[in-house]
C-alpha cells in the first residue's frame, strides 16, 4: 500500500489529443511536455500523445528534448528555451528544431553545426514582452537568420510567437498579436524568407481562437485534461478529461477535544470534538502552502477541508464526527467524477491556477500510468 501516489490515465491524454486534433483544418498539432509532461511525466504523456496523432512534442528546454530522444522519441521536437553557451550541438546532431529571437542566438546554433543545419524557428515577440525579438529589430534578426542559411548552417523553418491572454478569449490583445504576427510574416517574406512553420497559438488559442490556428498549434495544459479559462469554461464543457488523480493514505486519524489546536502558529482550533485525519504530504511534495485552511479533499466520498497551515510532509484534515482510520484514503484532486476535488478546486484555494497545482507536484509522489498502450 503506498504513502500516495498520482494515477495518470494516459486513455485521458490520448481523448484529449485527438479532441484537440479534432478542433484543426489543417494545422498541425505540437503536445507540449515541458516540466515533466506539467508534472504527468514527459515521456509516457508524449508516447500517448504520439499514438493519438501529435504532429510534434514541444519542450521548453534542452534536457527535456535530449531526454525524450533518449527515450525514443524520433519525431519533430521543437526546444524553444536556451541561454548562451548551453550544449546546442548536441540538440543539432539530435535533430531536434531549436528557436532564435535574437541575433546572438542565430551565432550560437550556427556554431554548433557540424555535420547537419542547425533548424530554427525565428520568434518575433507580438506583445507578451517575453522572448522573441520586438519589431522594431525583426528585421536585424531575419538578416542575420538569412546570412547563416546561406552559408548552409542553418536553416529556417518556423516563425513563432506566444499568446499573452487567450485565457481571455475576448480580449483586445489577441487580435493585435494576431496582426503583429501577420505583419511579422510579411516582413520576413519581403526579405526573402520561407517562412515554414507559423505557429502562434497555446491551448487556449487551439481551443477558443481558430485565427490563431495558423500552420501549427501548440496546446499544453489542454491535453492533460484542464482548462485554460478555468471555471469560466470547465473541461468538462471543451470536451476535456482530467488526466490526473493524486491520492494518499491517512497516516493517523485521532479525536481531539474543542478547543484543540492544529499545526503551526495553531490558525485552526476545534471548535467542537471531532476527528482529525493525517495526510501524508505537504508543500515538500508540492501541495501549495497557500491552500491551507480550506483546501478540499475527499475521505469516504465526503468532501472535507484542510485545517491548519499546510506542513513540508504533511496537512491535516478535518473529518468532524466522521470515522477513520490510519489507510483510509485521502482523494486530493482528480477528474470530479464521483465528487472529489478537482485541480481546479485547489486552484481557488490556493489562489492560483490548475498548471501550477500539477506542475508543481515532486518526486516524492510516484506516478502510476493506467491505460498504458505498449507497442
Amino acid at each position: 500500500m503506498v504513502r500516495a501516489e498520482a494515477v495518470v490515465d494516459l486513455a485521458a491524454i490520448r481523448h484529449n489529443v485527438a479532441a484537440l486534433r479534432a478542433r484543426l483544418s489543417s494545422a498541425e498539432l505540437m503536445t507540449v511536455v515541458k516540466a515533466d509532461g506539467y508534472g504527468h511525466g514527459m515521456a509516457p504523456v508524449a508516447r500517448a500523445a504520439r499514438q493519438a496523432g501529435a504532429d510534434w512534442i514541444g519542450v521548453a528546454v534542452l534536457e527535456e528534448a535530449l531526454e525524450l530522444r533518449a527515450a525514443g522519441d524520433n519525431g519533430p521536437i521543437f526546444c524553444w528555451l536556451t541561454t548562451p553557451g548551453e550544449p546546442l550541438a548536441r540538440a543539432i546532431a539530435n535533430d531536434i528544431d531549436l528557436s532564435a529571437g535574437a541575433p546572438w542566438e542565430i551565432d550560437e546554433l550556427a556554431a554548433g553545426v557540424t555535420d547537419r543545419p542547425a533548424r530554427v524557428h525565428l520568434k518575433i515577440d507580438t506583445g507578451l514582452g517575453r522572448g522573441g525579438a520586438v519589431p522594431e529589430e525583426w528585421p536585424t534578426l531575419i538578416r542575420a537568420a538569412l546570412k547563416e542559411q546561406k552559408t548552409g548552417r542553418i536553416v529556417i523553418t518556423g516563425i513563432w510567437s506566444h499568446l499573452a491572454s487567450s485565457d481571455e478569449p475576448k480580449s483586445p490583445v489577441n487580435e493585435a498579436q494576431v496582426a503583429t504576427f501577420e505583419s511579422a510574416v510579411a516582413v520576413a517574406e519581403s526579405l526573402g524568407v520561407d517562412p515554414g512553420f507559423k505557429h502562434l497559438a497555446n491551448s487556449g488559442g487551439t481551443l477558443a481562437l481558430p485565427e490563431t490556428h495558423f500552420d501549427l498549434v501548440r496546446p499544453g495544459i489542454a491535453t492533460y485534461g484542464l482548462s485554460p479559462f478555468g471555471h469560466a469554461l470547465p473541461s468538462a464543457e471543451l470536451g476535456l478529461r482530467p488526466a490526473m488523480t493524486l491520492r494518499a493514505r491517512l497516516a493517523m486519524a485521532k479525536r481531539v477535544p474543542a478547543g484543540a489546536g492544529v499545526s503551526y502558529g495553531l490558525t485552526w482550533t476545534a471548535p467542537k470534538p471531532s476527528t482529525l485525519g493525517l495526510v501524508p504530504l505537504g508543500y515538500g511534495d508540492g501541495l501549495p502552502r497557500h491552500a491551507s485552511n480550506g483546501a478540499p479533499v475527499q475521505v469516504h466520498g465526503i468532501r472535507r477541508s484542510v485545517v491548519g497551515r499546510i506542513c513540508m510532509d504533511q496537512c491535516v484534515v478535518n473529518l468532524d464526527d466522521g470515522d477513520a482510520a490510519a489507510g483510509d484514503e485521502v482523494v486530493l484532486f482528480g477528474p470530479g467524477d464521483h465528487g472529489e476535488p478537482t485541480a481546479d478546486d485547489w486552484a481557488d484555494a490556493a489562489g492560483t491556477i490548475n498548471y501550477e497545482i500539477v506542475t508543481r507536484l515532486g518526486p516524492r509522489i510516484p506516478r502510476r500510468y493506467v491505460n498504458e498502450v505498449t507497442g
